[in-house]
């Protein structure tokens, strides 16, 4: 008989633990709901239990709105101490709410220094909702987390039984279950009903636990903000986002990586202060290449990143350097 994985559960709030008002509270729980904690969450589902043995770690029940660098980097801290702490581990499942996981999970992706598979999940109806898909979700996850398989992928995401890459995967509806995409490049592979685990490719780009990025002991992120391009956009908001301290600054810029003159203008006034600038794309798939221009001004360019995922990656850049052509090198390599 196959010993069964021991897989860790670390609960960290979000829709996949909301307890809303009813059944059919599918869109104002996050309003008038609460969280379960990881051991209500097995109690609710105790078809987790039989997939693998479970370790409840409690964290704290957040909306993902709520979560920011600050909680990343206590996260971080928790996913190592509990990893020293129950060993062996298979793996490791989080829960975030949706609306910011794929920053969550692209940050532990980039800083993690762990073996053990790390997959984080989440849900788009609440615990109680009619039809929900936390349950599913949550068992296809600690499958995923406790599979060999899955091993040496980096920071996984579950959702709607896909398996996606957490640098690529970006939250694309507000309300279908399907939400989770990688543009471009496609998902990894499948948790299916049988049981099993199917991958069909690997990242290629770098990933935990081989990264440069140790941020064991920090207790605070480099100040990045995002400046969204949009026609007649006049620099302002990239002004403001210098003014508040910003150690850089991305730009959600028009595709396919152009901003506005003033924008262009203010951009480079923020360069010539010292501050680092990355040009990502507001249009959600495709690349930003390195037009000369953009290499003569001393500007980054985020590749295919999302603006929000170029702004995780220039937070852990500026922990290493401020100098933008081994930041680019970084935005090439991750």
């Amino acid at each position: 008989m196959t010993a069964k994985r021991r897989v860790a559960l670390i609960g960290t709030g979000g829709t996949i633990s909301s307890i809303g008002r009813g059944s059919l509270d599918l869109w104002e729980y996050m309003d008038a709901g609460r969280k379960a904690e990881p051991d209500e969450l097995l109690q609710r589902f105790p078809e987790v239990a039989d997939t693998a043995e479970i370790v409840p770690v409690r964290f704290r029940a957040l909306s993902s709105a709520a979560v920011g660098p600050a909680d990343w980097l206590e996260l971080h801290a928790v996913v190592h101490e509990a990893v020293a702490r129950e060993a062996p581990l298979d793996g490791l499942v989080i829960t975030p709410g949706t609306a910011t996981l794929e920053e969550t999970a692209y940050f532990l992706n980039l800083t993690l220094k762990v073996d053990a598979t790390v997959v984080v999940v989440g849900s788009q109806r609440p615990a109680t909702g009619l039809s929900s898909d936390a349950a599913l979700n949550l068992v296809n996850a600690v499958r995923v987390a406790g599979a060999p398989e899955s091993r040496g992928l980096g920071v996984l995401v579950l959702l709607n039984d896909e398996i996606q890459a957490a640098r690529e995967v970006t939250k694309t509806s507000t309300l279908r279950l399907e939400t989770f995409r990688s543009p471009d490049v496609g998902m990894l592979g499948y948790a299916d009903p049988d049981g099993r685990v199917a991958i069909y490719r690997r990242p290629a780009r770098r990933h935990a636990p081989s990264t440069e990025f140790d941020v064991r002991g920090r207790s605070d992120l480099p100040r990045v903000d995002i400046a969204a391009s949009y026609a007649g956009a006049d620099g302002a908001a990239i002004r403001a986002f210098a003014a508040a301290g910003a150690r850089a600054i991305v730009s959600a810029s028009l595709a396919p990586g152009v901003t506005t003159p003033a924008e262009s203008e203010a951009l480079l006034e923020a360069h010539r202060r010292g501050i680092l600038v990355v040009v990502s794309s507001r249009a959600g798939s495709g690349r930003v290449l390195p037009r000369t221009v953009l290499r003569e001004q001393g500007f980054v360019v985020a590749d295919n990143l999302n603006p929000q995922k170029a702004r995780v990656l220039a937070m852990l850049a500026l922990t290493r350097t401020d100098d933008a052509r081994e930041v680019q090198r970084m935005f090439d390599e991750y």
